[in-house]
C-alpha cells in the first residue's frame, strides 16, 4: 500500500492535492472510482478524484477555512481506499482573495469581501496554440487591463482558426478514431497549467465547456460522454479559485443538444462542484432562461447595451455583456466595430449597472487574431478600457446601480453619468439635499478628468464642452 503524496499545509483558497498510485491497466476512467472526504470539525466536504495517467490518481481540494483539516479516501480499489491524513490551512497569501461570488444581487466580489469588477476579454482558443504563442498571450495579458478571460476547453474550428491544436482531449483507438471513454491527461495537464498561469496574473478563467465550432466530433458526443466529460473537468479544475463555468458559447447553435440537455449539464456542474463557482451560458440568437436558480449571472451576446436595465429587472442577477461585437476589421459585422464604438459600449453598459467584455478581431497574415488565438493586442480600446477600470476602482465598492436616465451610482456615494453620442452643452441634475458633491467631466476617449468648479447639492446645473462620449462623475465631499 502506497501512502498518498501530500503537502503538510496549504493557504486558504489554494490547492491541496493528494496523489495516489493505482491501477493503470484496463480503462481507469471507467473502472476506478475515487473520492475523498475532507473534514473540518463537524463539517465534511466530498471531493471527486480523477485519473491523471501512468497509474497516478489525484484528488484536488480548495480549503476555505483556516485551521486543521483531515481526510479519508474512498475507492473501489483497495490500494487507494481508506487512506487518511491531515494538513493545516494557513492564512491566504498576498493577492489571494478567494473565488469570485455574486455580491449585492447585481455585482461581484471575492470571497474575502474585496470588490471585483469584471473587465473581461475573449480569447477562445489561446490555450490550444502551442507554448510560443500562448506565452506571448500571457505577456500581453500581464500589461492589459483585463481581469477575466473567456476561453474554450475544447479546441475550436472556425474562420481564422483552422489550425490543428497541439493536444486533443481524448485518446484515439487502434483505428485512429476518438475513444471517448479515455481522456488525454496531457491535454488537461496543459490546459490546467494555463488556467494556473491566468491565476498568477489575477485573471479569472471563464471556461467554456461546450461550443458549436467543431470538426472533431466534440460538439456531438452522446449524453453519457457529455456527462462523464463534465464530471472529469470539474474534478480536475474546480479547485482553482479563478474558475468560472460557462456551459457553452452560443449554445443555441448546437443542434445536437436540447434544452433538457442544457438543464442537465447545469445540474451536473452544480452538483459536482463543491465550491459553487459562478455558472452561466452564452447565447447566439435565443436566450437561455437566466432566471433558473442554477444560473448565477446572465452572460449575454447583444449589441444593444441600452437594455442592461431591462435585463437587470428581468433576472435580478449580474448582467455581463460578454460579447457586444469586437473591435476589428474582419468582413463579418460582429468583428469590425471601431475602437471608439467598443469604448462607447463599455461605458454605456457600465452606466446601466452592468458589465461589458472586450474582443479584438484585426486581420493578420497568419490569422493570429486576439479573439481566436491571442498573441498581441493591436487595437486602441484596451488602454481606454484600462482608464474606465481606474474610474470604477475609485467608485463605490458595492457596485453601480442605475440612477436617472443617464447613469449609475450609489445613493449618497459616487455617481457616474454617461451621455454617449449625445452632446448637451449643459446638464441639470438632482442630488440628495444637504449632501455636497464635487464634479468632474470625463472624456472617455481622450482619457482626461477635468474638475468642474464649484460645490453641488440638490438641484444643480453644470456647463459641458458640448461634445459626445463624455461622462460626469459626482463624488461626495469628505
Amino acid at each position: 500500500m502506497h501512502k498518498p503524496t501530500t503537502p503538510s499545509q496549504v493557504e486558504r483558497w489554494g490547492i491541496y492535492e493528494l496523489s495516489l498510485e493505482g491501477p493503470g491497466d484496463g480503462n481507469p476512467f471507467l473502472d476506478v472510482q475515487l473520492s475523498a472526504h475532507f473534514t473540518y470539525n463537524h463539517r465534511i466536504v466530498e471531493i471527486d478524484g480523477f485519473y491523471d495517467g501512468a497509474g497516478v490518481y489525484r484528488v484536488r481540494f480548495m480549503p476555505d477555512t483556516v485551521g486543521a483539516w483531515r481526510y479519508v479516501t474512498h475507492s473501489n480499489r483497495p490500494e487507494m481506499d481508506g487512506q487518511t491524513g491531515a494538513f493545516t490551512c494557513t492564512e491566504p497569501g498576498p493577492g489571494n482573495h478567494g473565488p469570485v461570488r455574486v455580491h449585492n444581487t447585481y455585482h461581484f466580489g471575492y470571497a474575502d469581501g474585496t470588490p471585483y469588477v469584471p473587465i473581461g476579454t475573449t480569447c477562445y482558443a489561446w490555450a490550444h496554440q502551442g507554448d510560443k504563442l500562448e506565452e506571448q498571450t500571457l505577456r500581453t495579458l500581464k500589461n492589459a487591463p483585463f481581469n477575466k478571460m473567456r476561453m474554450c476547453v475544447f479546441p475550436k474550428h472556425y474562420a481564422y482558426n483552422q489550425n490543428e491544436p497541439v493536444y486533443y482531449p481524448f485518446e484515439r483507438d487502434d483505428g485512429g478514431r476518438w475513444d471517448f471513454s479515455r481522456f488525454s491527461p496531457a491535454f488537461f495537464q496543459h490546459f490546467e497549467r494555463r488556467v494556473g498561469d491566468l491565476l498568477g496574473l489575477g485573471i479569472e478563467a471563464d471556461l467554456i465547456l461546450f461550443h458549436p465550432y467543431d470538426r472533431w466530433g466534440f460538439a456531438t458526443m452522446d449524453a453519457q460522454t457529455d456527462d462523464r466529460y463534465l464530471r472529469y473537468v470539474v474534478a480536475r479544475l474546480a479547485a482553482h479559485r479563478n474558475v468560472w463555468w460557462s456551459l457553452a458559447n452560443e449554445y443555441d447553435l448546437m443542434e445536437a443538444k436540447t434544452m433538457a440537455d442544457w438543464d442537465r449539464f447545469f445540474r451536473i456542474v452544480q452538483e459536482s462542484d463543491p465550491y459553487g463557482h459562478l455558472r452561466s451560458i452564452h447565447n447566439c440568437r435565443r436566450f437561455y432562461d437566466h432566471s433558473q436558480p442554477w444560473v448565477t449571472h446572465a452572460s449575454i451576446q447583444n449589441s444593444d447595451l441600452s437594455r442592461v436595465r431591462e435585463w437587470r429587472e428581468a433576472y435580478r442577477k449580474p448582467i455581463v455583456f460578454d460579447e457586444c461585437c469586437y473591435e476589428g476589421d474582419v468582413e463579418q459585422t460582429w468583428g469590425n466595430i471601431s475602437a471608439r464604438e467598443m469604448v462607447h459600449r463599455f461605458w454605456l453598459g457600465t452606466a446601466g449597472g452592468g458589465y461589458v467584455g472586450h474582443g479584438e478581431t484585426y486581420l493578420h497574415p497568419e490569422d493570429i487574431l486576439w479573439w481566436s488565438k491571442g498573441g498581441v493586442l493591436h487595437g486602441q480600446s484596451p488602454e481606454r478600457i484600462a482608464f474606465l477600470r481606474q474610474i470604477l476602482d475609485q467608485g463605490p465598492p458595492e457596485g453601480l446601480d442605475p440612477v436617472g436616465r443617464w447613469g449609475a451610482g450609489k445613493e449618497g456615494a459616487t455617481y457616474l453619468f454617461y451621455f454617449g453620442v449625445h452632446q448637451p452643452a449643459e446638464w441639470t441634475f438632482d442630488l440628495p439635499e444637504g449632501n455636497q458633491y464635487q464634479a468632474d467631466v470625463i472624456d472617455t476617449w481622450e482619457m482626461t478628468v477635468t474638475p468642474i468648479e464649484g460645490v453641488f447639492t440638490g438641484r444643480s446645473k453644470v456647463a459641458l464642452p458640448g461634445k459626445p462620449y463624455l461622462a460626469v462623475r459626482l463624488k461626495p465631499l469628505a
